[in-house]
């Protein structure tokens, strides 16, 4: 087991969230089953102060967590220099095999957290407190999902052998390989990026026309179609290297950490875009439904302009494509 003094700090943080989110979880199991809003009696007086304890202690895990996934993806680069054979976090995701189920993990989770937060959001501005019941009942399955993320990520680090040869991410995201990444090389390149263009002109028109469904839909086929031509195509013009496709080097320092800028901008995107549904679900507030709809649409335009930039700037500057 690596014990990094980075490591170490995620390792110490887990079992902080554990120990709140625990206690978190024992209230919302006796809210979500004993909550009633019109008693008034001293259990339901109860619940209500608990449940403020419960929501903040939520809370603040969902905005330490944000920071702790970046501190994480920091952590995979920074250990890579001690693993034979890894160049970068690529190398420590490899290394076992639960790394690629952890980023997963870890993923859902702040979407699951963040879409908590929208629930709990409109809750304080009800009344009767109308939501309460269901953003509890939804911290239930939040979790579950939590707990498990802990296991594997301790897991996780206690499987790498820093004796052990892994690859470089040069080997993992390359057509040569027979795993499923590979299978992403083998799709056309200009058939992707139509499809990724084409899907961001359909949320457009969506947009125009307010239709959620469609708008949801497209919305999750562009973040899927995002990361797919981020790691066939357009991560070849931000290290200027038509065999380099790997996710991970463009946070490093050398690429000026634009990795961090890009996925920030397109987790927002489709955050706001995935609201939309809930916004729709929870209440017919126009305002908010407007501003999820425009904010989507804003961040996902911004992550389009800074991918495409480099594959423009690449060619006005040599006047060949890679």
């Amino acid at each position: 087991m690596i014990l990094s003094p980075e490591v170490l700090t995620i390792i110490i943080l887990n079992i902080i969230f554990l120990i709140f989110g625990t206690l978190a979880f024992y209230l919302s199991i006796k809210i979500f089953f004993n909550w009633d809003i019109n008693s008034t009696s001293q259990k339901q007086y109860t619940l209500e102060k608990q449940s403020f304890l419960g929501a903040t202690i939520i809370k603040y895990i969902l905005f330490i967590k944000i920071l702790l996934f970046i501190f994480f993806v920091f952590t995979l680069d920074k250990i890579s220099n001690v693993l034979t054979g890894a160049m970068c976090a690529a190398g420590v995701v490899d290394a076992t095999s639960y790394g690629i189920y952890l980023l997963l993990f870890k993923l859902i989770n702040i979407y699951l957290f963040g879409f908590w937060l929208i629930i709990h959001k409109f809750d304080m501005k009800t009344p009767t407190l109308k939501f309460t019941r269901l953003k509890f009942g939804l911290f239930i399955l939040i979790y579950v999902l939590f707990v498990s993320e802990i296991i594997i990520e301790i897991t996780m680090f206690s499987s790498i052998d820093i004796d052990k040869l892994v690859s470089c991410c040069g080997t993992i995201y390359s057509n040569s390989q027979s795993s499923y990444l590979s299978s992403i090389f083998q799709l056309n390149s200009a058939y992707l990026l139509m499809a990724f263009y084409g899907t961001l002109l359909l949320l457009s028109v969506f947009y125009k026309l307010k239709n959620d469904y469609l708008y949801i839909i497209f919305n999750l086929i562009f973040l899927i179609l995002a990361l797919i031509t981020l790691i066939t195509f357009f991560g070849t013009y931000i290290y200027e290297l038509p065999t380099h496709h790997c996710p991970f080097c463009m946070l490093q320092k050398e690429y000026y950490y634009v990795g961090y800028f890009l996925y920030l901008t397109l987790f927002l995107g489709t955050f706001y875009g995935f609201n939309i549904g809930i916004t729709q679900f929870l209440t017919k507030n126009n305002e908010n439904y407007i501003y999820y709809y425009r904010m989507s649409l804003i961040f996902i335009l911004i992550y389009t302009f800074l991918v495409s930039y480099f594959p423009i700037a690449y060619y006005l500057k040599n006047g060949v494509w890679l």
